[in-house]
């Protein structure tokens, strides 16, 4: 059954004894007096539908709980002995100077608990409803979109790792799996995690465990093929077989009916990195910048620093991109407004959907690549940073009314109903072609169906200052907000959870305290039943 907060104060209560060594303006002394008011019981009631039973703790202390424990990255254990120890925790919470807590797994009871429930983000939505009541984005219509990379919570596995641990799984969770096993694998011992024993300097040992684990991982899949399956079992059996054809290939000189593999020489594009997490990804924010895990999305108010919308997605895959997650964010507000964004957002999908949005992107352009360095662009003109270079010739015009494209040398061709222009022969005797393309077959232009947005947009950036003037000021206010989620006293933080459900509900916990501590620094304060700010 549900617990709730009694009325009355113990004799060794915490707040009466020593609240006032808890700084004012701090999230433990708002906590002290308003955490009733942000997560009333009321907004509990349906997790604990039986009236029977042990009382639980109260919701308006738990969720305090969790949103400390998300604000400082505190594990279960960390916070179970904060919330026994800090008298800063006691004072927040209502605890008594001697209450002992409660165990490290009651977490755990309680995330599962949500996320199973119809609202398993109340938390954060108890934060937006703040936000709302204070009136802070009241006229505000900017909206500043960045992503960020976040470290998943285990170790990346090497293949031979992912191989002996997704057959180890098969044999946990598919039933009958066992028998199979014994049957047709032969390759190791899976009643044990360690790896082989071999000579790992030897290339020769290191191809012949690669075949014969690979080949286990087929002869497996294959036994248990026509095996009805669901759930937990049907995952681990798909994952077998993902995992043992994302990273071989057929050894030199074979095809693979021979027996014979190695690992491949190359990164599948969406690989899984772990079978701990298979949802953690390789991904790269940039070119230097490799890392495994997830991609935090977030949308904020620039001037503000308040998060509005926020998803932690795979780091692999177009629709996790960030143009992709972008238009999920632009979908869910109401009213028109600028979105400021760096050049990974500049695509034509999203373009297209904030324009047709009715809204205005404030989105620097990405760079344009010649075939040649140095030669022509598909635009009439190109845009080094926030200058434009000038050139005695001009480059592709594309004239969108008559369906054609112009190359610099005065030739025009049809646009086709892919979006194609295609120079082709007309290229081989033309005195330009050194500067326009190293193709034998001639120059050809690919249009994106929103290029009259893209081509509109590098104009916009060369020829109107104010819009990089707006774009210089409030844009990288975003990066602050980036900053605080995914790091705390200078630490980069690391996920705890496994999967992008778990991390998700995390981050909606995170930005919901980032925003909270926001508001509380504004003078936050509950008055006549009202939420308002002193600022």
């Amino acid at each position: 059954m549900q617990g709730v907060e009694r009325g009355d104060r113990e004799l060794l209560d915490a707040e009466a004894l020593v609240g006032h060594l808890v700084p004012a303006g701090s999230m433990f002394a708002f906590l002290a007096g308003h955490r009733r008011n942000l997560f009333p019981d009321g907004e509990f009631e349906d997790l604990f539908p039986s009236g029977k039973g042990r009382p639980s703790i109260p919701a308006s202390v738990m969720a305090s709980i969790l949103v400390l424990q998300t604000l400082h990255d505190l594990s279960d254990r960390e916070t179970a002995e904060a919330a026994r120890c800090d008298l800063r925790w006691k004072v927040a919470t209502g605890m008594a100077l001697d209450d002992k807590g409660f165990d490290p797994s009651t977490l755990v009871y309680w995330r599962k608990r949500l996320a199973t429930s119809g609202r398993p983000h109340r938390i954060n939505d108890a934060v937006r409803t703040v936000v709302e009541e204070t009136g802070i984005l009241r006229g505000r219509r900017k909206r500043a979109v960045d992503s960020t990379i976040l470290a998943d919570a285990v170790a990346t596995q090497d293949t031979i790792t992912q191989l002996i641990s997704a057959i180890r799984r098969v044999d946990r969770q598919v039933p009958g799996a066992a028998g199979q096993i014994a049957k047709v694998c032969t390759g190791h011992d899976y009643s044990r995690p360690d790896k082989p024993r071999i000579d790992w300097d030897d290339p020769a040992a290191r191809d012949a465990l690669v075949s014969a684990l690979v080949n286990d991982a087929n002869a497996l899949v294959a036994a248990l093929a026509d095996t009805e399956l669901e759930g937990d079992a049907e995952f681990a059996l798909a994952l077998l077989a993902l995992v043992a054809g994302q990273d071989a290939e057929p050894a030199e000189g074979s095809d693979g009916t021979d027996g014979r593999w190695r690992i491949a020489r190359k990164v599948a594009p969406d690989r899984v990195v772990s079978t701990v997490d298979p949802d953690a990804r390789h991904t790269r924010k940039s070119p230097e910048n490799r890392r495994d895990g997830y991609r935090a999305h977030v949308a904020a108010e620039p001037e503000t620093g308040i998060v509005t919308d926020e998803k932690v997605t795979t780091a692999a895959g177009t629709e996790n991109s960030d143009p992709a997650v972008a238009e999920e964010f632009l979908d869910a507000e109401d009213g028109k407004r600028a979105w400021y964004g760096d050049s990974a957002y500049g695509t034509g999908d999203l373009r297209g959907g904030i324009d047709d949005a009715g809204h205005e992107a404030v989105i620097k352009p990405k760079p344009l690549r010649a075939p040649v360095e140095g030669g022509f662009t598909v635009d009439d003109f190109t845009v080094d940073d926030f200058t434009v270079d000038d050139f005695t010739v001009d480059d592709f015009t594309v004239d969108e009314q008559a369906g054609t494209v112009t190359c610099p040398n005065d030739i025009t061709r049809p646009i086709s109903r892919t979006r194609v222009a295609t120079f082709g022969a007309l290229c081989r005797a033309c005195s330009l072609r050194a500067q326009c393309t190293t193709s034998k077959t001639g120059r050809k232009i690919v249009l994106h169906p929103r290029d009259d947005l893209l081509r509109q947009a590098r104009r916009d950036w060369a020829d109107k200052p104010e819009l990089r003037e707006s774009y210089r000021t409030f844009r990288p206010n975003v990066e602050r907000v980036i900053s605080q989620i995914a790091s705390r006293g200078g630490r980069r933080l690391k996920l705890r959870y496994l999967g992008t459900g778990k991390n998700n509900a995390w981050l909606k916990r995170r930005t919901a305290a980032l925003n909270l501590r926001n508001l509380i620094g504004r003078g936050l304060t509950h008055t006549a039943g009202a939420w308002t700010l002193a600022t």
